[in-house]
């Protein structure tokens, strides 16, 4: 079965209320804090321990709001904080929310 990727927001369409939903759940948070210390990463590396299905929603919570980016390579889905477009859209939220 083939993975189907939404379609993730431009820079542009970045909204602060979507970004702040997805930040708001701490698994979501600690996702993004792994992915600022360590780059692109694969799904199945993060230490999260919950199952694959609450794993992939809170993946899926990420990237619709622009938080993340994913790209398939192979039957890898890689992620990667999508750090440039964060600032450029809310300067200083990202560096403020990863201090906490």
């Amino acid at each position: 079965m083939p993975i189907f990727l939404p379609k993730e927001p431009s820079r542009k369409e970045l909204l602060l209320t979507a970004v702040l939903y997805a930040l708001s759940d701490e698994i979501r948070l600690g996702i993004v804090r792994q992915l600022a210390e360590r780059g692109e990463q694969a799904c199945g590396v993060f230490e999260v321990d919950r199952p694959k299905s609450s794993l992939s929603h809170h993946f899926r919570v990420l990237r619709e709001s622009g938080v993340v980016s994913t790209r398939k390579d192979g039957k890898t889905l890689l992620n990667t904080l999508r750090r440039e477009d964060l600032e450029a859209r809310f300067p200083g939220f990202l560096k403020a929310v990863l201090k906490g």
